[in-house]
């Protein structure tokens, strides 16, 4: 019989309905059935793309012999991190402080009827291995203790949740704000560097977009780079599908070649932005490449009926990771012509030892057409032509394989993501179409989860759930920012206020600064948290930060400047501390010192659209530009349409407007001088 599990919608959750386990989905009834029964919790978060998650649910989960000892015990309770992140931060805090490591998923953690952690893990084994103990042995331990042992976790628990308090404090700071802590991120970050390979640490290797979009943006031209060469390997390498496009989650080597085969939206909506900025500095085909990938990847598997965009793509399929995207060496020449065989043979590199498990491909790119033509004395064009056709054959066939199975979650932050990132590319490409679907994805996600002037986190079956998280609100506000640059449309200003003002109305701290990750009337936990660093994903606080200090130079508005600087000002001490963990809001910091430059096109067509393309293609990522079409009173006097006889350009810094610009050269010039020198 199905358990409770059957009733709710998260891909996740349903993949356990059908468990011996009597799982339950975390709430009240859930809470209260474990204080009825004197019973600790077992809380088990993951997702449906995770792995381990899968490893561990055909090992446990679905065994007799483990739910035996479950059910009598335990309230078991599964959690969908991706539906509640809220849940996940706190939990994987309290196991990294219980057991002074790093966190995970599968996450097991074992609770106290009143939801404070006195054990936990993340991946158990049934049988012991892995210099693991058996789940079974946990269990049976975990029980013993809860027995026995009562008045020491009572204690420990009280430690732990002063622990979790203390960890949220933050010193709003005091002085003056300056460059110090981005200089030291910089320095910081860089001494990581991989000098061969790019990237910041040693393997396993994730892309870490908000660190590479804050040392693209810095003014250091090393670190810019640095950050060039890291994103021109990844794109030669097997963490970018060099099939179908997009990126995977993260490299198991150094050389950025085997990645663990997950797929995210939320890595591929920045990575998407980040490429295309990068290609519009240097003009780099392998750049302008990556991008187009992401965005054939979203159009192909990732785009819902309705135009939004699914969560994320598993790594496995038949139950092995990798193994729909590998090939044997006899595989891909039964499929190609001879030529196309030694194109891709010269390209690819198939003709060293194989790469995955040694016996099996996972293509990358070692050389480009042009490389392997210099090199080799041959034809330019007709090798990228071969390869070309080389990479449709393979992409065709490997569709008739058994796909990985998707999460076909609509989740609002990570659609805010993509939304962004697309509608940067479509900006940078000067790709309409881009745009286009940007912004019916952007219509598609207010119609499914903007309810009553406030976000839900997730759509699923049509059904909105869950009240919308800090990230829910600050990514679709960044977004409508984008939006707004790409195509004026007037009701995403409309949008972006309303936003804006939810935000502040149900997140800030107001006594100290800063935005909680939970609304002020969300379900009450063990931790309110209020994060300012980067992680998987960027900081809510960060970019929530960013998008309302450009919101508030483009509106000329007080309110929304001052709480961006109440939010930077919460987290100074912390920048001072670790300034590395925080790059989306040191880009904050940034456009506070040197605030963004608004700019407003104006004259006739065809003549400002091509003003606009070009400067789309040049403006840095903070700066705010536009090509007014509406006359609406409720939009801003400077941002109106004002009919001219010849193209103008009027920029505005944070305290003066320059004379106006009437030639194209002189306006990119002002940008040149920008962000990036």
């Amino acid at each position: 019989m199905p358990n409770q599990l059957a009733r709710e919608t998260s891909p996740y959750l349903l993949q356990h309905a059908d468990n011996p386990v009597d799982w339950q989905a975390w709430g009240p009834s859930a809470l209260a059935r474990a204080l009825d029964e004197d019973k600790p919790i077992l809380l088990s978060i993951g997702y449906s793309t995770c792995h381990w998650c899968h490893v561990m649910a055909r090992e446990s989960f679905e065994d007799a012999e483990v739910a035996a000892l479950l059910n009598p015990h335990f309230v078991c309770i599964k959690v969908d991190r991706e539906e509640r992140p809220d849940l996940d931060q706190i939990y994987q805090t309290a196991l990294q402080m219980l057991s002074r490591r790093g966190g995970g998923w599968p996450l097991t953690m074992f609770l106290a009827p009143d939801g404070t952690p006195f054990f936990g893990g993340t991946y158990f084994p049934k049988q012991a291995r892995y210099n693991l103990p058996s789940f079974m042995q946990v269990l049976h331990g975990v029980e013993h203790a809860w027995n026995t042992q009562r008045a020491d976790i009572v204690a420990q628990n009280a430690a732990l949740r002063a622990a979790l308090a203390d960890s949220e404090a933050r010193s709003a700071g005091v002085g003056d704000l300056d460059a110090t802590p981005i200089n030291a991120a910089v320095a910081d970050i860089l001494r990581g560097f991989d000098p061969v390979h790019g990237g910041f640490s040693r393997a396993p290797k994730f892309p870490r977009p908000a660190e590479l979009e804050f040392l693209f943006w810095s003014n250091d031209a090393e670190a810019r780079g640095k950050a060039l060469l890291t994103l021109e390997k990844m794109a030669r390498g097997g963490l970018m599908d060099q099939l179908g496009g997009g990126f995977f989650r993260y490299s198991t080597d150094e050389r950025w070649c085997i990645p663990h085969f997950e797929k995210m939206l939320y890595d591929n909506g920045p990575l998407l932005g980040l490429y295309a900025d990068a290609w519009a500095r240097t003009g780099n085909p392998l750049l302008a490449r990556a991008a187009e990938g992401i965005v054939g990847w979203l159009w192909h598997e990732m785009t819902s009926p309705e135009g939004l965009y699914f969560a994320a793509l598993d790594a496995d399929s038949e139950h092995e990771e990798g193994k729909f995207y590998v090939w044997s060496t006899a595989e891909i020449e039964a499929l190609l012509s001879a030529e196309e065989f030694a194109a891709a043979r010269v390209c690819w590199g198939l003709d060293k030892a194989p790469n995955f498990e040694d016996r099996a491909w996972h293509l990358e790119l070692l050389l480009t057409p042009a490389e392997a033509a210099t090199r080799d004395g041959l034809p330019e064009a007709e090798l990228a032509a071969r390869l070309a056709s080389a990479r449709g054959k393979l992409f065709a066939a490997r569709a008739s394989r058994v796909r990985p199975g998707r999460d076909d979650k609509l989740l609002t932050s990570w659609n805010g993501l993509m939304i962004k990132g697309l509608l940067r590319a479509g900006r940078r490409f000067g790709r309409a179409d881009w745009v286009s679907q940007a912004q019916g994805a952007m219509d598609a996600l207010f119609q499914a989860v903007w309810r009553r002037q406030r976000l839900a986190a997730s759509c699923q079956q049509g059904r909105a759930r869950h009240n919308g998280y800090l990230d829910d609100y600050a990514f679709v506000l960044d977004a409508l920012l984008e939006s707004l640059q790409a195509e004026w449309r007037d009701a995403d200003l409309i949008r972006a206020r309303q936003l804006a003002d939810a935000l502040l109305l149900h997140f800030e701290d107001a006594e100290a600064g800063g935005l909680f990750f939970t609304s002020h009337d969300h379900e009450q936990l063990i931790l309110r948290a209020k994060p300012g660093y980067d992680n998987a994903t960027p900081s809510g606080n960060g970019i929530a930060a960013q998008a309302l200090l450009r919101l508030g130079r483009l509106l000329d508005d007080a309110r929304y400047l001052e709480a961006a600087e109440r939010t930077l000002r919460a987290f100074h001490a912390a920048l001072l501390e670790q300034p590395a963990a925080y790059p989306s809001l040191l880009r904050t910091l940034a456009g506070i010192l040197t605030p963004p430059a608004v700019i407003v096109l104006r004259g006739p067509e065809p003549e400002v659209s091509e003003w606009k393309r070009a400067a789309d293609k040049a403006v840095d990522d903070l700066a705010l530009l536009f090509k007014p079409t509406s006359t609406g009173r409720e939009i801003p006097t400077n941002l109106r349409y004002i009919e001219q006889t010849r193209v103008n350009a009027t920029v505005c810094d944070s305290v003066r407007c320059l004379p106006e610009i009437v030639q194209l050269p002189d306006l990119l010039t002002i940008f040149s001088n920008q962000a990036v020198q």
